[in-house]
């Protein structure tokens, strides 16, 4: 799944849309507030990727993100550009179930979404500039998983490139369930 933390601009979410449908994401998960929602934007710039992949939007992403790990031993990846660890040093293809985690155009995590990864890791950058946009960020960590997994299959000699079909159909319809459940019976994830 891709997680994205607050992202504002309709053609960041487009293309992330658009990209995590060409990677095999499951889903993408976005906050209810403070973030871009579905537009006439995103679904031109999405290419039909918006009606494709499930957008889940939650009250909370750090919160929900801790459920998810709770419940569903769902794996959590964040990226930002002051993170210690390379991406491409990073293990993506171990988790069972992986979330990708991005954050808002200039700001990046906020620091609760960043406390509830398992672990952060930066794209290395060769030039002047810090960081990628976050649409192309996604797309660069999206794809590092699929290469790891692919690698992974073809060593295990599984040919299948598939990430589970059913079982990820399900994990799209636990997330939809916890992005509308009350912890503790009380109060809405916010």
């Amino acid at each position: 799944t891709l997680w994205l933390d607050g992202v504002q601009d309709p053609h960041n979410l487009g293309a992330c849309l658009r990209t995590a449908d060409g990677a095999g994401c499951a889903a993408v998960v976005i906050p209810s507030r403070g973030a871009v929602g579905l537009t006439e934007t995103v679904h031109s710039v999405a290419r039909g990727a918006a009606l494709a992949v499930p957008l889940i939007q939650v009250g909370s992403v750090a919160a929900a993100m801790k459920r998810c790990t709770e419940l569903f031993g769902v794996q959590f990846v964040g990226l930002g550009d002051k993170a210690p660890k390379s991406l491409h040093d990073a293990d993506l293809k171990q988790p069972r179930h992986l979330g990708l985690v991005m954050g808002s155009e200039g700001e990046g995590l906020r620091q609760q979404t960043a406390q509830a990864c398992q672990q952060l890791v930066a794209i290395p950058m060769a030039g002047r500039v810090p960081c990628l946009n976050v649409s192309v960020a996604a797309g660069v960590t999206l794809f590092e998983a699929v290469r790891q997994r692919s690698l992974q299959r073809a060593a295990t000699g599984d040919a299948e490139f598939s990430y589970g079909g059913e079982e990820l159909e399900a994990l799209v319809q636990r997330l939809l369930a916890v992005s509308r459940q009350k912890p503790g019976g009380d109060e809405r994830i916010q």
